[in-house]
């Protein structure tokens, strides 16, 4: 009994050694750091930080063939600290978060006079949709054939349409039904009214406490039927025009749950994550797809310059992007397109002279 006892204490021993180890958090500051995010200021406001650091490599998969330097902010240690990471571009998956294509030439559209959708005005929309056609789309294109996965997230369950136009978790469409479900899905958003209610033109106010039903009955955001027309938020949402969807690119649904998602993804073998997408500061952190769920199974790197954040009362996201990042950043590892970039192979040794 005692031998037996020695045995599976060794055993365990064994087991946890083999699925850990230890990380040495050395942190080397950095001399005459540069901006971080400077790339798309227009999108993104550079970080400029100067209390930077960088500790030794966190990720280093054996074979990595793709380099994702990355950072995170600390209190604690009272600065920013970058790591530099190898990883295997076959286990990483690249996931854009709600895409949607609205007002975009799709026939979704910003229901007049009053509704709200997307960022929330046909301006803002505009400012998203020109961002994914300089950033997002090159970026997949960069990666796509080289990564295990180029995957996007949108509202509601897959339906007979979408399921004809995207790639699932259940289904491939041929080249063929998909252009077909292009027509029906383009149809099918155009024929919609896009027709809500007018802003009031009076409100019944309290004379003592006014903005109390002031606020109640005229609030910042409302996207109830009032302002987009019952049916609206019904429609199927597709991917926003300026991204090149590929065939087998796969689109999975918020309403199937984030237990499918990550339960598909760990079939593929997929260990890391290059996040992206709308919007930074609510549906990139909390939806399906969002940071708060796939971190709790995957290295996730959110790619800073690859998402915008809502920015009411701005005509800029660029602000309030960089706010949404740096919030996440506490954690999260950060990352910016120009960070992730291929590993060459190793040279060849070569014999020593004689």
């Amino acid at each position: 009994m005692f031998a037996l006892s020695i045995s599976l204490a060794f055993a365990s021993k064994s087991f946890a050694d083999d699925a850990t180890r230890i990380y040495e958090n050395r942190l080397t500051p950095i001399a005459n750091p540069q901006p971080i995010l400077a790339d798309f200021p227009e999108f993104v406001e550079p970080i400029r930080e100067t209390a930077r650091f960088e500790s030794p490599a966190l990720i280093d998969d054996p074979d990595a063939d793709l380099s994702v330097r990355a950072w995170r902010f600390s209190y604690n240690a009272r600065g920013i600290i970058e790591v530099p990471n190898r990883l295997r571009a076959d286990r990483t998956a690249i996931v854009v978060v709600h895409p949607w294509g609205i007002d975009d030439g799709s026939g979704w559209r910003t229901p007049e006079p009053a509704g709200v959708a997307f960022q929330c005005t046909p301006a803002k929309n505009a400012i998203v949709l020109k961002h994914a056609r300089e950033v997002i789309n090159p970026f997949l294109k960069s990666y796509r054939g080289k990564v295990g996965l180029v995957a996007y997230s949108l509202p509601g369950k897959e339906d007979p349409i979408r399921k004809m136009v995207y790639r699932s978790i259940r289904s491939q469409p041929t080249k063929l039904e998909r252009e077909a479900g292009r027509a029906l899905h383009k149809s099918k958003l155009e024929q919609f009214v896009y027709v809500g209610e007018p802003l009031p033109t009076t409100i019944a106010v309290d004379r003592e406490t006014p903005t109390i039903n002031y606020l109640k009955a005229f609030p910042g955001l409302d996207a109830t039927d009032k302002y987009d027309p019952k049916g609206f938020w019904e429609l199927p949402t597709p991917i926003m025009r300026p991204i090149d969807v590929a065939l087998d690119d796969l689109v999975i649904y918020d309403a199937e749950g984030y237990a499918v998602m990550r339960d598909y993804l760990k079939s593929k073998g997929i260990k890391h994550i290059l996040l992206a997408g709308y919007n930074t500061d609510m549906c990139v952190c909390s939806t399906t797809a969002g940071y708060k769920n796939l971190s709790a199974d995957f290295d996730v790197f959110l790619v800073g310059d690859a998402t915008i954040a809502t920015f009411p009362a701005q005509p800029t996201p660029r602000f309030a992007t960089t706010t949404a990042v740096s919030f996440a950043s506490l954690n999260l590892f950060i990352t910016q397109v120009s960070w992730i970039r291929p590993i060459g192979p190793k040279p060849e040794s070569q014999p020593r002279a004689r």
